[in-house]
């Protein structure tokens, strides 16, 4: 007879802890790198650090809510085609009447805070794909061109709202991740190779067409797109002005050395370094803990992101695996974009160190990831071990 085992002991640890530790140094790093214009700006340095707390609240208390709900719960189509009719209706009020910071149109103001619904696209593009592709494994083999059209119309249609806000950072994160999921879906290896070579020839048109047209293809809102792509090919050909950000991110990193100038110590973040809770947070952490905690960092993550793989990878129903491998490609996409932008590998896109960056629809978004995986984690244990 099965044995019967409190979900409490199933909790994935490894999962959990790498989590809070990044979520806390998320807390420091944010008060760290906002409290002293705060404070020059005549406002409670505290304020942006209590925000982030309040957001973080939220999200434990979510991670603890989708924990104890049954997996079967998630694949109810009910349940996702109601989130995804909230979150249409969201970015259209967004798109016609959003408060516009730094020439997008991307937040609602409610209630005093400020809410960001491309964010949470994320992981609904992900929820709605994993249930749809793994409801559809021996179609999308045999027809994948019919299997795949509708739910691709949905996710891309959304993500194309997500541009046109304009917000082309989190819209790539969203259309790699489509990408990820086709591909693990069980594709045939033709499809794979054509979306491989049909991806890095695009690429290399639109940079090409970038390059000869000057930006001139864009509309005066999207001139900034060309501007950051110009830009970071060598961004101190223009440091005063459109290579200012990309330029003190460096002088940030160089500034820490291998073991920072001290907790607090930043002179990046004195209004040199713009926004630097945000997109460049993670060179406000090298330039205050050095480099050798960075790399840290980085492995806490990659191991968190590893053991999401490994859960999704192990998992028997194929909607836990599409979800867990999701999940974990978003995690990495969002790593390498937001590193890639702060040193001048890509182009900078404005996507978040994923739990160090100032944010609570990022942070909220992604410890309900975190809370998907904990409970797949729970459920692939207990069938594994025969338990109930």
């Amino acid at each position: 007879m099965p044995k019967k085992v409190k979900k409490r002991h199933l909790l994935d640890y490894s999962i959990l802890i790498p989590y809070l530790i990044l979520c806390v140094l998320g807390l420091i790093m944010v008060y760290s790198s906002t409290s002293y214009l705060l404070l020059e700006n005549g406002d409670n340095p505290s304020a942006s650090v209590i925000n982030q707390s309040i957001f973080w609240i939220l999200s434990l208390i979510a991670i603890g809510l989708l924990y104890k709900m049954k997996t079967d719960v998630l694949k109810k189509q009910r349940l996702i085609m109601a989130a995804i009719a909230v979150l249409t209706i969201l970015l259209l009020i967004v798109l016609f009447f959003g408060k516009e910071i730094n020439g997008a149109k991307g937040w609602l103001q409610i209630a005093g805070f400020t809410i960001q619904p491309a964010e949470y696209l994320k992981i609904i593009a992900i929820w709605y794909l994993a249930l749809t592709l793994s409801r559809r494994q021996n179609s999308v083999q045999k027809d994948f061109v019919s299997t795949v059209k509708g739910p691709l119309a949905m996710v891309l249609g959304l993500t194309a709202i997500v541009a046109v806000l304009p917000d082309f950072g989190n819209a790539t994160v969203i259309f790699l991740i489509v990408l990820v999921l086709l591909l693990a879906s069980g594709v045939n290896y033709v499809y794979t190779l054509i979306v491989g070579v049909g991806g890095v020839g695009l690429s290399v048109f639109a940079i090409w067409l970038i390059n000869i047209t000057h930006g001139k293809i864009f509309p005066g809102r999207l001139q900034y797109i060309y501007n950051r792509f110009a830009v970071f090919q060598n961004p101190f050909s223009d440091e005063l002005d459109k290579g200012h950000q990309l330029v003190n991110g460096y002088y940030a990193m160089f500034n820490g050395g291998l073991f920072g100038r001290g907790l607090g110590n930043s002179i990046q973040k004195k209004g040199f370094l713009q926004e630097a809770q945000t997109d460049f947070i993670y060179a406000i952490v090298v330039e205050e803990l050095g480099v050798i905690m960075g790399i840290l960092i980085l492995a806490l993550l990659f191991f968190m992101i590893i053991r999401i793989f490994l859960v999704g990878i192990r998992s028997r129903d194929p909607f836990n695996s599409l979800l867990c491998i999701g999940i974990g490609s978003m995690f990495m996409i969002q790593v390498f974009i937001n590193l890639g932008g702060i040193t001048g590998v890509i182009p900078l896109t404005g996507i978040t160190f994923p739990f160090l960056s100032q944010g609570g629809s990022s942070l909220l978004m992604l410890s309900v990831c975190v809370g998907f995986v904990l409970n797949i984690s729970a459920d692939e244990k207990r069938k594994s071990l025969g338990l109930y």
